[in-house]
C-alpha cells in the first residue's frame, strides 16, 4: 500500500515540477516496486496520470491559466482517438517486446534531456519564462495573429495532426501521457510561451490518458480500483506540491536530475523483465 502512495506522489511530484513526464516514470516504477506486469502497469499509470492531469487542467483553468484550445482541442482528439489503437497493439506483442520498447523510449528522452541542459543551461530558463509570441520566426508551422491566437492553416493542423496520432499511440502502447513530445511540439510549431505550452498539454494528457484507461478496462480483465484510487490520490498530492515549489528550482538542474533518474530506472526495468 505505501509502494503505490510512494509511486502515485512521484508520477504528480513530476508532473507538478515539470508540466510532463510523470507518466515516463510511472510504468518502471510500478514494475520495479510495485510487482505488477506490463501490461497492467500500463493501465494503471494512465489511470493515475489521467487523475493528476485533470487536477493540473481545473487549477490552471481557475487561475486563468493560458491554454490554447484550438490547437490543444485538435491534439487531444485525435491523441484521443489513437490511444486506444495503442492499447490494442500493445497488447498484440510480448511483454518484453514492449518493456524494451518502453525502455527505448525513455533513454531517449533521458539523453536527450540531459543534452539540453549541459549544452546550453540558460537557454531552457529563457525559453520556459519567455514569451515569443510578437516573435517573427517564418520557418514554424503555425502563425499567430495580432491577438495571439492560432492560425489553423493547412500547414499547421497537419503538424497538429501528426503529433496527435504520435502522442495518442504512445499513450495507449507504453502509458505514457505524452507530455515529453506535445510541449516541445507545441514550442517547434508556434512561438509561444512555455507557460501556454504547459498548461495546454495538461488538457490534453487528460484528455488522451483518460481514454487509454477507458480502452484498458476494456481490453483486458485487470480492474484494480482500490490500487488506482490509492496511485491517482497520492498523484493528485504530488501533483499539488510540485506546482508550488517548482519556481524554486533551476530549471537546468531539475532536467538533468530528471534525465538521470529516468535513465537509472529505464536500464533497472529491462534488467528486471528481460535480462534477469
Amino acid at each position: 500500500m505505501m509502494t503505490l502512495v510512494l509511486i502515485g506522489v512521484l508520477i504528480g511530484l513530476i508532473l507538478g515540477l515539470t508540466g510532463a513526464g510523470g507518466s515516463v516514470f510511472a510504468v518502471p516504477l510500478l514494475i520495479l516496486l510495485g510487482g505488477l506486469p506490463m501490461t497492467e502497469a500500463v493501465g494503471l499509470s494512465l489511470g493515475a496520470v489521467a487523475a493528476s492531469t485533470l487536477y493540473g487542467s481545473a487549477r490552471s483553468a481557475w487561475q486563468q491559466h493560458p491554454v490554447l484550445w484550438k490547437p490543444g482541442t485538435i491534439l487531444a482528439i485525435v491523441g484521443a482517438i489513437t490511444a486506444p489503437l495503442g492499447k490494442w497493439l500493445g497488447l498484440q506483442v510480448s511483454e518484453s517486446m514492449l518493456v524494451i520498447g518502453f525502455s527505448v523510449l525513455a533513454l531517449i528522452i533521458a539523453l536527450r534531456m540531459w543534452s539540453s541542459a549541459q549544452s546550453d543551461p540558460q537557454a531552457a530558463r529563457i525559453v520556459r519564462a519567455g514569451d515569443f509570441s510578437s516573435t517573427l520566426r517564418p520557418e514554424l508551422l503555425c502563425k499567430l495573429n495580432q491577438t495571439g491566437q492560432f492560425e489553423l492553416r493547412p500547414r499547421c493542423v497537419s503538424g497538429l495532426l501528426v503529433g496527435g496520432v504520435v502522442v495518442g499511440l504512445l499513450s495507449g502502447l507504453f502509458g505514457v501521457g505524452g507530455g515529453f513530445l506535445i510541449v516541445p511540439l507545441l514550442l517547434a510549431l508556434s512561438p509561444i510561451s512555455m507557460a501556454q505550452a504547459v498548461s495546454t498539454s495538461l488538457m490534453i494528457i487528460a484528455l488522451v490518458s483518460s481514454t487509454g484507461f477507458i480502452s484498458h478496462l476494456m481490453l483486458t480483465d485487470h480492474n484494480n480500483g482500490p490500487a488506482l484510487a490509492l496511485v491517482a490520490l497520492a498523484g493528485v498530492a504530488g501533483m499539488m506540491f510540485g506546482q508550488k515549489v517548482s519556481h524554486k528550482i533551476a530549471n537546468a538542474l531539475l532536467q538533468k536530475l530528471f534525465a538521470a533518474s529516468l535513465l537509472v530506472v529505464a536500464l533497472a526495468t529491462v534488467m528486471h523483465k528481460v535480462v534477469l
